[in-house]
């Protein structure tokens, strides 16, 4: 006879290392002694903040948190630390965490968690800047008068293999304390706009498009010499507009994450 699974609300917390294998390729040894080293940090900050280390694959790390405000503070702490001892590196062997949490109902095999809010946080860790920490809105509406921290609303984002929308805020942390990308490295994906978004961007270059075609077509009327002109002007920018239309309107592909669940 099957058990029942067990369930429990449970706050997770996702990070992994940003540009890794980056890291890796320029120096394994040194690579492998910092990561060891930043996570005993990490993983001490985690019990200090009365959180449970669930597993650490290769750079991930997955924690769970009874308390929203403890897993933020010690999202917080994390960066904190791990950057002022980056401050101490050479710029190319620094090794920044991304961070992502969420608060909702997970499915637990012994000591693992699994499902679909595991996966949100992971998703959220994999849009966050080097150094930074993003959270669903179900964790900012537990700590937004809790925290002495600002946050930024980026909206209801698409995430990869998550059926609904989910409500994104990024946290504010001090200058210093979230870097620049690495050299060489394509700055981190930053949450998408939404679709609201993207429809009024569409919209207001279409009313520009048509603006711009109305303009020329009264020149060509006004300074009339027996032949029309506009049209192929007109032509060019309708092809611009449908290519940004095309690429403005497309689905977004979220980014990919060690958790695919």
């Amino acid at each position: 006879m099957t058990s029942e699974i067990e369930r429990k609300l449970a706050i997770i917390l996702s990070a992994d290392v940003y540009g890794f294998s980056r890291l890796m390729s320029r120096d394994e040894a040194g690579t492998l002694a910092t990561l060891s080293a930043y996570r005993a940090t990490v993983t001490g900050l985690i019990e200090r903040h009365q959180g449970r280390l669930v597993n650490s694959a290769g750079d991930s790390l997955l924690a769970e948190f009874a308390s929203p405000v403890m897993a933020m503070q010690c999202a917080v702490a994390i960066q904190r630390e791990i950057g002022e001892r980056n401050g101490k590196l050479p710029p190319d062997q620094q090794m920044w965490f991304r961070i992502g949490i969420n608060l909702g109902d997970v499915m637990v095999e012994r000591d693992d968690i699994f499902g679909d809010d595991v996966n949100i946080a992971a998703r959220l860790q994999g849009m966050a800047e080097p150094g930074g920490i993003m959270i669903s809105g179900t964790v900012f509406d537990q700590v937004k008068h809790k925290v002495t921290l600002g946050f930024d609303f980026l909206g209801p984002q698409h995430l990869k293999n998550i059926a609904a929308e989910v409500p994104v805020y990024r946290a504010v942390l001090k200058p210093d304390v979230t870097p620049p990308p690495p050299a060489g490295e394509p700055a981190p994906g930053s949450a998408p706009p939404s679709p609201e978004e993207k429809r009024r961007r569409l919209m207001m270059s279409g009313v520009r498009a048509g603006a711009l075609i109305l303009f020329l077509l009264l020149i060509n009327l006004f300074s009339w010499d027996g032949g029309l002109w506009f049209q192929w002007p007109a032509l060019a920018i309708v092809l611009i507009f449908v290519l940004h239309a095309t690429g403005v309107s497309g689905p977004h592909r979220g980014r990919h994450s060690k958790r695919n669940g």
